[in-house]
């Protein structure tokens, strides 16, 4: 189960149960429980970024406006459910649904915008793009 705000939060969650609205009910409480901020730069991601969990890999890399989301399922409801409008995203390896979802978060946990490098680095965002 994945839950977000489509403005840059998103979580992920597993429930199990006998009956299919328990397990939703416990699958969404657990989402709610995993929640993480991601960068989103004019609706996708900054950067290019692989992610992994054990058998997956996924790639994510930024497009143009108006591209859409170019990604498969378990990764196309991760990117949809942050905010990510525009993005073209690669699964290799395992094609394991949970695992493909557990490696987006992986690589979306990873994505740092500009604004963000700046302060690590101490230092002007000017500097940033300029060197």
């Amino acid at each position: 189960m994945v839950v977000g705000n489509e403005k840059g939060v998103v979580g992920y969650g597993l429930g199990k149960a006998k009956e299919v609205t328990d397990a939703i009910t416990k699958g969404i409480d657990d989402a709610k429980k995993n929640l993480i901020k991601v960068a989103i730069v004019k609706g996708t991601v900054p950067h290019e970024q692989y992610g992994k969990y054990s058998g997956s890999l996924v790639f994510l890399k930024p497009a143009a406006h108006g591209t859409g989301v170019i990604a498969g399922g378990a990764m196309r409801a991760v990117l949809e459910s942050v905010g990510v409008t525009d993005v073209l995203a690669k699964s290799k390896g395992s094609s394991n649904p949970h695992n493909v979802v557990k490696a987006t978060m992986d690589a979306l946990i990873k994505m740092r915008d500009a604004a963000t490098v700046a302060q690590q680095r101490g230092i002007s965002m000017e500097k940033v793009f300029n060197g």
